[in-house]
């Protein structure tokens, strides 16, 4: 005697506004490793080299972006600067302008973005800072890596 087999529901949960991180782009010459440590120093964080994100492209090649993370001791803030390219390829390919991604999760929102901002500006090598909205790159494939 066979069961019947039982449905699977799909559930869809929604964002929340907590959970989706502040996304700068940032236009800059340096190598990620000169970025990184002048962000370190700028915004007072400790950006440290983490496994990189590996992208499995439909032509079969594989991509790794460089990733640096940050979490700050005592609350739930998280900062990650994340190359948006490598060779010809972008991690989100919307942004090709934009050379690298710093994401901040703020559950607490205790960071003030304006501040961070304006300093990522002060950097030399930084010719340009822009906030992006998380509605404007949502639909690209790749964007499970940022979240």
């Amino acid at each position: 005697m066979m069961k019947n087999p039982q449905k699977i529901k799909r559930i869809n949960l929604p964002l929340n506004d907590h959970d989706i991180p502040v996304i700068l782009g940032i236009v800059s010459t340096d190598q990620d490793y000169k970025l990184t440590l002048k962000l370190n120093i700028k915004l007072s964080v400790s950006l440290k080299n983490e496994h990189p994100v590996v992208v499995n492209e439909n032509d079969g090649n594989i991509n790794q972006f460089s990733r640096f993370l940050f979490s700050v001791p005592g609350n739930d803030t998280i900062y990650q600067l994340i190359s948006n390219r490598t060779g010809k390829s972008f991690l989100i390919k919307k942004l090709k302008n934009i050379d690298y991604l710093l994401l901040i999760a703020d559950a607490g929102r205790t960071v003030q973005y304006e501040k961070i901002i304006t300093a990522l500006r002060e950097i030399d090598s930084v010719s340009g800072v822009f906030n992006i909205s998380y509605e404007s790159i949502s639909k690209d494939k790749n964007i499970g890596f940022l979240i």
